[in-house]
């Protein structure tokens, strides 16, 4: 979607190294192949009964922003915009906070499904749609659409800190940032419950104290600021008091409706494998970025990978981090693993297979 919406001057994932270990081309995904949401549809993964979800990858949506063609969406729609934030740009801007990749934030995401939503529901659906939702066959109108549908709720949220983190916004700001995003994610899960919603995946965050962007902007001498994997103690605080504050939350929202799914996806939980022990399966850099510019992570902050004077490593498959920021195709299919069997969500869910 960024890469469409920028037609005019191309991001770098527009370009390669990006793409090249899965897809063998650029595809727009800030990664050296697939992402999470795609692993959900296509990987071969070790669910408890070997079986696969049998979907295809989820076309974006500003590929056919008028609906030319609906049907391509009939089996999947993705909204997500790289750098999307939860808050709009202009609450961002209220604190400091400047948002130069897009302009796209949940409530234009929400307002983009809402309005492509009728067109949907009046043809004959497939088996999944993506907010990301995944549909069954055969229903009729949009209540019973979003009624057996799942929605799988970004990771939205993540932007704002990392970009606060970036600009050097003070620890105030960025703490009191924190309800105002997880107030944004609940009040959009319950204007999709009110349209007939009944399941939601809410991811929380990554372990951010481990991204090689952020280890290079707060770089220190002070050997006390990291665990014993390298990654930096306060900034993996402030990952765990965010996700606390989105599961109570979510606990609440599971009260307030008791016969809504909404399961947890833990994403941090999901990831540290990848640090805890790594060779397990096969990476032999965890802090280092594959693809960047130069220092102890690869991470130049004025260049991006891509750019000239940025290079790739040889092997994205034994690297955790892409590009200083994003996780390889590896990484993902490890983590997709801990959400798809279960052991990173509460409550525990496995998913379904949709090929039936």
């Amino acid at each position: 979607n960024w890469v469409i919406l920028l037609q005019q001057n191309k991001p770098t994932p527009a370009f390669p190294p990006f793409g090249g270990t899965y897809f063998n081309r650029p595809t727009g995904r800030c990664c050296d192949g697939r992402l999470i949401v795609d692993f959900f549809g296509t990987a071969s993964l070790k669910l408890q009964s070997t079986q696969k979800l049998g979907l295809p990858l989820v076309p974006p949506y500003f590929r056919d922003a008028n609906c030319s063609n609906c049907r391509k969406f009939r089996k999947g729609v993705n909204f997500a915009v790289v750098g999307a934030t939860a808050l709009d740009n202009a609450y961002l801007a209220r604190k400091g906070i400047m948002n130069e990749l897009t302009n796209v934030s949940l409530g234009v995401q929400l307002g983009l499904l809402k309005t492509l939503l009728p067109s949907l529901c009046s043809s004959s659906s497939g088996k999944y749609l993506q907010m990301l939702l995944f549909l069954p066959n055969n229903q009729k109108s949009c209540n019973e659409f979003l009624n057996n549908s799942l929605i799988l709720m970004g990771e939205i949220g993540g932007n704002e800190f990392n970009l606060a983190f970036v600009q050097g916004i003070s620890s105030e700001v960025i703490g009191g940032l924190v309800p105002e995003v997880i107030k944004a994610i609940s009040a959009a899960i319950e204007e999709l419950i009110e349209l007939g919603a009944m399941t939601f995946v809410v991811p929380g965050t990554i372990p951010l104290g481990c991204l090689p962007v952020l280890l290079t902007r707060f770089r220190t001498s002070n050997k006390q600021a990291y665990d014993r994997y390298g990654c930096l103690i306060w900034l993996n605080d402030f990952a765990h008091y965010y996700n606390e504050y989105l599961k109570k939350e979510l606990e609440s929202m599971r009260r307030l409706h008791p016969r809504i799914n909404i399961i947890y996806a833990d994403y941090y939980q999901a990831s540290m494998p990848l640090y805890l022990s790594p060779r397990s399966f096969g990476f032999k850099s965890t802090l280092t970025a594959c693809c960047g510019g130069e220092g102890p992570y690869n991470v130049n902050v004025t260049l991006s990978c891509g750019d000239p004077g940025t290079k790739s490593c040889d092997d994205p498959s034994s690297y955790v981090n892409w590009d200083g920021a994003h996780f390889t195709d590896e990484a993902h299919r490890v983590i997709s693993n801990g959400l798809l069997d279960g052991s990173c969500t509460i409550p525990r869910f496995e998913f379904p297979s949709c090929a039936s």
